[in-house]
């Protein structure tokens, strides 16, 4: 009797009518040949596709910032904008040069009344506050009396402070003098002719409040960079893993001393270069020890990296004023901080020496002057 499966079977043991062992065979051939010739003739890497980049460069707040955002031109641009921005919101209410400033009004008029702030300077005081007893007072915004005497704001001549113009200063001085109402957001002096300058913490405030504002707008990756108040969101363009930054040389403007890898992570320096006066041929740093009423000597600069800008602009200022022993203590306190130390030897005032204290990413030094 005829199978009645026997077509069925038949054309199971053929594709598209070559036998399945020869299908098979020929379809190894194909394989091998492929692999053999991938050995022989590869193929070059595939380029690294540029992301979109949106670049603004402008001046702000006494200083030069640049901005760079990587990611789709119609959240990227939009980005760009909102970081000028906040820049500009932060100059406006902390413009210490300008009458009409928020914080200009509360200069003139704390001493006589409890003045309220708004929102944004309020945040900033609170920020200021943690700096003063996180720096155990080596970070002080009511240290303006003292700039104002030594001349950082209008300058005084060849003459220096006497020792009671200084005592004098710094009896208007000291963040515990000034009274906040937590409930109300109003500040007061307690003695007469207090005022502030958040000169030494806003531009990191300022940062980290536009790397907030562009994360939330979908950014991923992005370099703000306020006067040497940077932040690196993410990864920078493949191949690449980490930002490079260099840490500059303060005897040489045109030298790096050092460079660290940075990645969700702000750095700031202070140094005697940026604001100084010369006096009787007498160099004077703009950063002042509350404590002495005297401009810092010996420090030549100190860097930060942490996670956050705002720490990172206040913690470089206070380090400098109160030296390796305050920066173990915040590194012991915060792990993912690292600080480095530029300063004259103090046996040897001609002499250089460095101090690197907590953690740094593929840190390396390029300088020979050590």
């Amino acid at each position: 009797m005829e199978n009645p499966h026997a077509t069925e079977i038949s054309a199971a043991k053929t594709f598209n009518g070559l036998s399945k062992s020869r299908y098979w065979g020929i379809l190894l051939l194909i394989l091998t040949g492929g692999l053999i010739w991938n050995y022989f003739f590869p193929r070059p890497p595939a380029p690294f596709l540029k992301p979109f980049k949106v670049e603004r460069k402008f001046v702000i707040m006494g200083t030069f910032a640049n901005t760079v955002i990587y990611g789709r031109p119609e959240l990227a641009e939009p980005a760009a904008a909102a970081v000028r921005a906040v820049f500009t919101r932060i100059e406006t209410t902390c413009n210490i040069f300008d009458p009409a400033s928020e914080i200009s009004r509360l200069n003139a008029t704390a001493s006589a009344t409890a003045f309220k702030c708004s929102p944004l300077l309020w945040n900033m005081f609170n920020s200021a506050r943690r700096a003063y007893y996180l720096s155990d007072g080596a970070f002080d915004v009511t240290a303006r009396p003292l700039m104002a005497l030594w001349g950082f704001y209008q300058k005084r001549g060849d003459s220096l402070p006497t020792a009671a113009e200084i005592r004098e200063a710094r009896n208007r001085v000291g963040l515990s003098k000034v009274s906040f109402d937590d409930k109300n957001h109003t500040v007061k002096f307690t003695v007469p002719g207090m005022s502030v300058d958040f000169g030494g913490i806003a531009k990191g405030i300022a940062v980290q409040i536009a790397v907030r504002k562009i994360k939330a707008a979908g950014i991923r990756q992005a370099v703000i960079d306020l006067g040497g108040n940077m932040y690196c969101l993410g990864r920078p363009p493949a191949p690449k893993q980490f930002y490079t930054i260099g840490i500059r040389n303060p005897l040489d403007k045109n030298a790096v001393w050092a460079t660290t890898a940075l990645r969700d992570e702000a750095v700031a320096t202070s140094g005697n270069y940026e604001r100084y006066l010369t006096i009787n041929g007498h160099h004077y740093t703009h950063i002042m020890n509350p404590a002495t009423g005297q401009p810092v000597e010996d420090m030549l600069s100190v860097t930060v990296v942490t996670p956050d800008a705002g720490n990172a602009d206040f913690l470089s200022t206070a380090v400098f004023i109160g030296g390796t022993g305050l920066a173990e203590k915040i590194c012991r306190a915060n792990p993912d901080t690292g600080i480095f130390i530029i300063r004259r030897k103090p046996d040897d005032k001609s002499g250089i020496e460095t101090v690197k204290i907590g953690r740094f990413r593929d840190f390396k030094s390029r300088s020979a002057g050590k």
